[in-house]
C-alpha cells in the first residue's frame, strides 16, 4: 500500500466520516445497499457480495449477502490487511482469480474468515471522486473475472456510487432548505424589503424542493417508461412549464420517450427527430450544450419552419433544452417548454441544470436496465420452439411474460417428432413443458441448456422413454456440473395403430399436473409425479405413466405461473382451470388458450406462463 503522511490520512478519514454521516450509513443493514449486494450475487453468479465502506479502523457492510457469522451479524470487518483496502488506496478495480496463489494475500482476514478464494472489487465514490469503499464479489472457488464479470461489477458500482451521491446531496439540500427557511423567517421580520426578500426566499425554496423531489423520485426508477412517468409532476413548482419532454440518442436520431399514461400531443406527432433537424433539442445534442429560446421571434430567427410550425401548434413560447450526460457520453436531452415568454433566472437555470443531472443518472440506469431486460426477453423468445406441423394431432402453445417485465423466467415448452415406428406410420411426438428456477438471464440460459440436453437424452435412448431421458439428464447435470433446479413434464405420444386415438406416456418431475379432457367433457387431473429437479437431491430412477387418448380428447400442460399467486390457494386455482377446460375444451386450441390466459390473469401473474395444448382429431 502507498505511504501516506499522518495529516493527509487524517483528512481522508475525516472526509469519509462526513460522507458516511450524510449518507446515513453505518454498520447496520440498509435496504438499498443490500439490494446492490443481491444484484452483484445474481448478475455475477457468486455466493457472497457486499458493499464495504471504510472508517478509521474498520470497514462497515451496510449491504451484504452470503457472508458467514459473526460478520453477517456484526456488519463490520477489520480494515488492516483487507483486500478492500487495496482498492480504496489505489482507486482502481481489482480482480483476483485465486488469492491463495499470492503469499501476501493468503493470510489476510478476507481470505481466512470469508473464504475469499476468488475476489473482485470496484471503488464506490462520492460526488467529488473520494473513494468511500468498494462493491465486492467473493467466490469460494477459483474463477476468472474476464468475459464481462468485472465490467458488470463496474456498472453496478457506478449505480451504487450514484445512490451514495444522491443521499449525500439530499442531506446537503436539506441543510440548504433549513437555511432558506431561516432566510424567509428573517425576511418576514424585516421591514421595507420584506416583499422582495420573501419572493427570493420562495424562489430559492422552490428550486431546493425541485432538487429534493428529483433526488427522491428518481432514485428508484426501474426503466425509461417509469422515468418518463415520474417526470410528469417533477417541475410543477418551477415556473410551471406546460410540457417537459425526454429524448434519448438512438443510432443517429433523437427518440422521444412518451408519457405512458398521459401522452402530450407533441409526442403523438413527433416521436423521432433526425440529429441534424433544425430544432432546439437537436441543436443541444449536436453542439453538446444548453440551448435556450426565449420567445417566438428567437425561434423564427434561429430555427427552421418545421420547428416554428410545431411550436405554434403546441402553444410553446419559451424552450430550454438541457443535455443529459452519462458516464460514457451524451445520453439525450431534456426539453422544458412554457406557454408564455418566461425569463429563466440564473438561480432557476442552476436548479434546472442540477435536476437534469439527476435525470441523466436515472436515464443511464434505465437504459442499462431496459437493455438487459430486452436482451433477456429476446434470448428467451429465441429459445421457444416452433411447433411441428402434423395432420395427426392438433397442437398449440401460448407464452405470456410476467406482469413485471424485469422478471425474466425459465419457463419453456418443446415439441418435436421422433423417428417413425414403421413405414407409413404416424411419427411419435415428444412434448415438454418446464420451469427452471430463477427470474433472470441466468435462468433463461440454463433453460436453453436443459432443453437441448433433454432433447439429446431422449433421442439417444430408444425407445425414447421419458423417464429414461430424465434420468440421463440428471446424471449429466451432476457430472458437468450444471446447477439447474426446477420442474417439468416430459411426454411421448404414440399412434395406436389400427385403433383410434393416441397413447400418452409421461414422466413428471414435480410439475403442476397435466389436465386431460375426454370427449364427454370430463376433465382428469394426471397427478402422478416424482420429485422435482434439484442438484441437492440424490439421483433417482424416474418413473413414467401411460394413458390412452381417445379421439376428440384434449391434453393441457402449463407452468405454475398460471395457477400460483401470492396469497391465493393453488388448489383452488387448479380447480378453476379444470372448470375452464371442461367448459371451453371443445373450442379451437388457440382460442381455448387465449380464454384460459385471460380468465386466469387476475391478479396479474408474477411469473412467466406457458400453455401447451394437444387434441386428438
Amino acid at each position: 500500500m502507498a505511504e501516506r503522511g499522518r495529516e493527509p490520512l487524517e483528512a481522508l478519514d475525516s472526509a469519509r466520516r462526513r460522507a458516511l454521516r450524510l449518507a446515513g450509513l453505518s454498520a447496520a443493514a440498509d435496504p438499498d445497499m443490500d439490494r446492490f449486494a443481491r444484484l452483484v450475487a445474481r448478475l455475477l453468479g457468486v455466493p457472497a457480495a457486499f458493499v464495504a465502506l471504510i472508517e478509521e479502523d474498520r470497514q462497515i457492510l451496510p449491504g451484504m449477502i452470503g457472508l458467514p457469522e459473526p460478520w453477517a451479524e456484526r456488519r463490520a470487518l477489520p480494515v488492516s490487511r483487507s483486500l478492500c483496502r487495496y482498492v480504496v488506496d489505489s482507486g482502481k478495480p481489482l480482480g483476483i482469480s485465486d488469492t491463495r496463489a499470492d503469499g501476501r494475500l493468503r493470510a489476510g482476514p478476507d481470505v481466512k474468515d470469508l473464504g475469499a478464494v476468488a475476489y473482485a472489487a470496484v471503488p464506490v465514490t462520492d460526488g467529488s471522486g473520494l473513494v468511500l469503499g468498494a462493491l465486492c464479489a467473493i467466490d469460494h472457488t477459483p474463477r476468472s473475472w474476464a468475459g464481462g464479470g468485472l465490467a458488470d461489477l463496474e456498472e453496478l458500482a457506478a449505480a451504487c456510487s450514484g445512490d451514495l451521491r444522491l443521499r449525500i446531496l439530499s442531506a446537503q439540500l436539506q441543510a440548504a432548505q433549513r437555511v432558506l427557511e431561516t432566510a424567509r423567517a428573517a425576511a418576514e421580520r424585516a421591514r421595507g424589503d420584506a416583499e422582495r426578500l420573501e419572493h427570493e426566499a420562495q424562489a430559492g425554496l422552490d428550486h431546493a424542493e425541485l432538487l429534493l423531489r428529483a433526488s427522491e423520485e428518481l432514485a428508484q426508477t426501474s426503466g425509461l417508461e417509469d422515468l418518463r412517468r415520474r417526470l410528469r409532476d417533477l417541475f410543477v413548482g418551477v415556473g410551471k412549464p406546460s410540457y417537459v419532454g425526454l429524448l434519448v440518442v438512438d443510432e443517429g436520431e433523437l427518440r422521444r420517450i412518451p408519457d405512458p399514461d398521459d401522452a402530450h400531443s407533441v409526442e403523438r406527432e413527433l416521436l423521432t427527430l433526425p440529429a441534424d433537424a433544425a430544432f432546439p433539442s437537436a441543436r443541444a445534442v449536436r453542439e453538446r450544450r444548453t440551448v435556450f429560446v426565449p420567445d417566438r421571434d428567437a425561434l423564427v430567427a434561429g430555427y427552421g419552419p418545421d420547428a416554428v410550425a410545431v411550436f405554434d401548434r403546441m402553444g410553446f413560447s419559451t424552450v430550454l433544452c438541457l443535455p443529459l450526460w452519462g458516464s460514457r457520453g451524451l445520453l439525450g436531452v431534456l426539453v422544458i417548454c412554457w406557454p408564455r415568454p418566461h425569463e429563466v433566472s440564473i438561480p432557476e437555470r442552476a436548479s434546472l441544470t442540477a435536476a437534469s443531472g439527476y435525470i441523466a443518472q436515472a436515464a443511464e440506469r434505465a437504459l442499462y436496465l431496459d437493455e438487459r431486460i430486452s436482451v433477456a426477453h429476446q434470448l428467451q423468445a429465441a429459445m421457444l420452439t416452433d411447433l411441428p406441423l402434423t395432420d395427426a394431432l392438433e397442437i398449440s402453445a401460448l407464452y405470456q411474460p410476467a406482469a413485471d417485465e424485469a422478471m425474466i423466467g425459465g419457463d419453456w415448452y418443446d415439441a418435436y417428432h421422433l423417428p417413425p415406428t414403421g413405414p407409413g406410420e404416424s411419427t411419435p411426438l415428444m412434448i415438454t413443458v418446464g420451469d427452471i428456477a430463477g427470474h433472470d438471464m441466468h435462468a433463461a440460459t440454463v433453460m436453453g441448456q436443459i432443453r437441448s440436453m433433454l432433447r439429446q437424452a431422449t433421442l439417444d435412448h430408444p425407445p425414447h422413454s421419458p423417464s429414461a431421458a430424465l434420468t440421463a439428464l440428471e446424471a449429466a447435470c451432476s457430472v458437468l456440473p450444471l446447477d439447474a433446479g426446477g420442474t417439468l413434464v416430459h411426454a411421448r405420444l404414440d399412434p395406436l395403430g389400427d385403433a383410434a386415438g393416441w397413447a400418452l406416456t409421461w414422466s413428471n418431475a414435480g410439475h403442476p399436473p397435466p389436465l386431460l379432457r375426454t370427449p364427454d367433457g370430463a376433465v382428469t387431473t394426471l397427478v402422478e409425479h416424482d420429485v422435482l429437479l434439484h442438484p441437492a437431491l440424490d439421483s433417482m430412477e424416474r418413473t413414467e405413466c401411460r394413458r390412452e387418448l381417445p379421439p376428440d380428447s384434449t391434453l393441457l400442460l402449463y407452468t405454475d405461473g398460471l395457477v400460483e399467486r401470492r396469497g391465493h390457494d393453488i388448489d383452488a386455482a387448479i380447480a378453476q382451470l379444470v372448470a375452464l377446460l371442461a367448459r371451453h375444451g371443445d373450442r379451437p386450441l388457440p382460442e381455448l388458450l387465449r380464454r384460459i390466459s385471460s380468465r386466469m390473469a387476475e391478479p396479474p401473474p408474477g411469473d412467466d406462463v406457458v400453455l401447451l395444448a394437444l387434441r386428438v382429431p
